[in-house]
């Protein structure tokens, strides 16, 4: 293929694209495939000799749309969202035309200096500080692995890197049960290990006890151990469970000890000034992810890290050989010095098609109604017999059983699943088996919410 005729497919692309999306909820909204099914349909080997891409759409169209979940179909209440509004797709047809290597302010001078002006947008929207600044990361895995190797090296004092973790002092980490697996994962990557990761207790909201930290913490050191960071939840990933940013981050800040504030998820919402009491104190803490991939529209991957000072990160993760020098380039900003991979996609450039073609005041609509059409439908479920809800709605994200038990609630989630209307999935929580609801599609209807409660009545019969 030669770029004239890459005009000419990617005009069919986009045709294709179009009725794609315009047939979504006529799809099943999860693949109703099995493991091997898609394997099986493709050859053992590459071929040697050229194929023309006549054969190989008519491949793509036979193989793929039909064994694949719809992340993007407006009743996908699984998980999160990862919503990919049409100026984020745009926006990434022209990031990937341009193809850049965004390493370094001078692989990529508008890169750089977008990402630098879009993260102080949203973190002007999010109503955080201004001493806040922002690099885009692939993910908050990502993001808070880099927060946790910085906690790391600033424990050690910076001997980390250099000299390993050998003979070192045994680093503690804390964080709460309702913080995302990917805290679990920074600590086994960041060589803290998962017995030294704290999961402090929590209070009635599931919010992490702050008096429960400070006393983690002090015991901690009467032992020999060296606590090195804390993390806190905003809007777990389980039943959307907020830690009391205030108070805990007054008892990390007391023990001398830096925070890192998980809200990849719920964090968008903080564009609406009524929620922004769900996260109070967040202003002080010293590292912020949010993950505009989820909720704001700008597809995968887009995450957002918001740090107080990034001379802590960049010290963790710098680093400069000889063949990534800049002379002459003065004072600039190279963000692969704050982020874990040398090379860097263009993100920045679908968050600033996002941000304008919406508006704040459009995505904050887009937020609201999924909040409130959460409610509605928790409300409307409750109303069932035989249906309670177990964790009311935070934001636009609840669970519930069936007052039957988890065998039967299991049963009816794959039901739900099996019937291809809707798409929700699990969690344990105080030992029980709940179904999720998320509401989160970027172009989702009252009418695609309510859904779930049909479908759910009508397999209760």
């Amino acid at each position: 293929m030669d770029h004239d005729a890459l005009r000419d497919w990617s005009k069919r692309a986009a045709d294709w694209a179009h009725d794609y999306h315009a047939g979504l909820r006529d799809r099943p909204v999860r693949a109703q495939v099995a493991p091997g099914d898609v394997a099986a349909r493709l050859p053992a080997a590459a071929p040697e000799a050229a194929e023309p891409m006549e054969a190989i759409w008519a491949d793509f169209e036979a193989l793929i749309p039909d064994a694949m979940t719809h992340w993007q179909h407006p009743r996908f209440f699984a998980y999160f969202p990862a919503n990919a509004a049409p100026a984020s797709m745009l926006a990434e047809q022209l990031a990937n035309a341009i193809a850049a290597q965004c390493m370094l302010w001078q692989t990529a001078p508008a890169a750089t200096e977008l990402e630098q002006v879009v993260t102080g947008w949203l973190r002007d929207a999010l109503a955080l500080p201004g001493d806040f600044t922002g690099t885009i990361h692939d993910s908050a895995t990502t993001a808070t692995l880099a927060a946790v190797l910085t906690m790391r090296e600033r424990a050690l004092g910076w001997a980390g890197n250099a000299a390993g973790l050998a003979g070192q002092p045994a680093l503690r980490l804390y964080t709460s049960a309702q913080s995302h697996s990917s805290v679990d994962k920074a600590a086994r990557v960041a060589g803290i290990g998962q017995e030294n990761l704290v999961k402090v207790p929590v209070r009635a909201d599931h919010g992490m006890c702050p008096d429960a930290l400070v006393r983690a913490i002090a015991a901690d050191r009467a032992d020999g151990f060296s606590p090195a960071g804390v993390v806190l939840c905003a809007g777990g990933t389980g039943i959307g469970a907020f830690d009391p940013m205030a108070e805990c981050i007054a008892a990390a800040h007391a023990a001398a000890l830096p925070v890192h504030v998980d809200a990849a998820w719920a964090g968008s919402a903080m564009i609406c000034p009524e929620f922004r009491h769900r996260w109070d104190g967040v202003a002080d803490a010293d590292s912020v992810v949010v993950n505009p991939h989820k909720w704001l529209g700008a597809q995968f991957d887009c995450t957002v890290q918001f740090l107080r000072d990034p001379a802590a990160q960049i010290r963790t993760l710098g680093l400069k050989p000889d063949y990534l020098q800049s002379p002459g380039a003065g004072e600039v900003t190279d963000f692969n010095d704050w982020t874990l991979p040398l090379g860097r996609r263009f993100r920045s450039l679908k968050l600033w098609f996002v941000l304008r073609a919406y508006g704040l005041g459009g995505l904050r609509g887009r937020i609201r109604d999924h909040v409130a059409w959460a409610a509605e439908l928790a409300q409307a479920l409750a109303a069932l017999p035989g249906v309670g809800i177990v964790t009311p709605p935070s934001l636009s994200l609840f669970t519930f059983a069936l007052d039957a038990g988890d065998a039967a609630t299991q049963a009816m989630l794959e039901r739900i699943n099996a019937d291809g209307r809707v798409y929700l999935t699990q969690t344990r929580h105080d030992g029980r088996f709940v179904i999720r609801v998320q509401v989160g599609p970027f172009d989702c209807t009252r009418a695609d919410v309510m859904t779930v409660r049909d479908v759910v009545a009508e397999l209760m019969r």
